[in-house]
């Protein structure tokens, strides 16, 4: 039985427990099998791991090594997404389009000025030049209060000013479109990041989680496109309340996201591609491990 002629059939029309019931009847080999077809036959995004081992945020790399890991991602997805415009990121969407894919390009906010203001000029130079599909004007600036609401809609007013049938959007945790109406008002495209891990979900009720949580953004975008840019589940670690990092979890949550989101219509870019060491700490342990390829390039299942 194939994925791509009968397989998905049997999830087409299923409900959230009838989904997780008939991929528990599955063994680890029959899951193993549908992880390869679903990758085979290929997923809406991936978002892109830059870092390799001993690299981390603020060095420059060189687009040798993005090619390398974008002749990877290349046969499997049709769409990348990238979180800077600077230090080598401005090359994952020139890479990306000289190889036919579509591109979610972010501009990296935080607090320093000085970066703030590169990040959005080189961000309005890559769309206007024909590398961005989707803008991204920051990731999750509002979650972390390196920004307040006010200035990030300043930034985002700047971006759709400067650029002409290209939507663009804010990326964020689902909720922050529903506690924070004028983000979403200024948003083309609500860009949401659903992790049920974070929330401590049992894995079991993880889908269902996930679900509600592109609902609640869907809800809050009042007939917009809403694209989920991250949702992921760790292989290894250290858990978060009753969240379990795994092998077959990660595993069954990659094929949860992609069954779901094909039999819906609804554009996901997994978290993430390949492993990156450098999270350890801002995330713990358990941020080395989000990865469907490992650190060296290796699929994990």
């Amino acid at each position: 039985m194939s994925y791509r002629k009968d397989r998905f059939q049997i999830f087409r029309g299923t409900d959230v427990p009838d989904q997780v019931r008939l991929l528990n009847e599955m063994s680890l080999d029959e899951l193993k099998k549908l992880f390869r077809e679903i990758l085979e036959d290929g997923v809406h995004g991936f978002c892109y791991s830059l870092y390799e081992e001993g690299q981390k945020p603020g060095d420059v790399i060189t687009a040798e090594q993005i090619r390398r890991r974008m002749n990877i991602l290349k046969p499997h997805t049709s769409w990348v997404r990238s979180f800077s415009c600077i230090e080598g990121n401005e090359n994952i969407p020139k890479i990306a389009k000289e190889m036919g894919m579509k591109t979610l390009v972010g501009a990296w906010l935080g607090n320093e000025p000085d970066k703030n203001r590169e990040e959005i000029d080189a961000l309005i130079q890559l769309a206007k030049d024909g590398f961005v599909d989707v803008a991204a004007v920051g990731n999750e600036v509002l979650y972390r209060h390196d920004l307040s609401e006010d200035e990030l809609l300043g930034f985002m007013a700047e971006v759709k000013e400067a650029l002409t049938g290209i939507p663009v959007g804010y990326v964020d945790a689902y909720y922050e479109f529903v506690t924070k109406p004028r983000i979403s008002e200024m948003c083309d495209v609500i860009l949401c990041n659903c992790y049920p891990y974070w929330e401590g979900t049992p894995f079991e009720y993880s889908l269902d989680h996930m679900r509600h949580m592109f609902q609640l953004a869907n809800d809050a975008g009042s007939g917009k496109r809403v694209i989920i840019t991250e949702t992921g589940w760790p292989s290894n670690g250290q858990g978060l309340g009753a969240a379990e990092p795994s092998y077959i979890n990660a595993l069954k949550y990659f094929i949860h996201t992609h069954l779901w989101g094909k039999a819906n219509d609804i554009e996901t870019f997994y978290f993430s591609s390949f492993d990156e060491d450098w999270k350890v700490g801002p995330e713990g342990d358990v941020g080395a491990h989000w990865g469907i390829w490992d650190s060296k390039g290796k699929l994990k299942f």
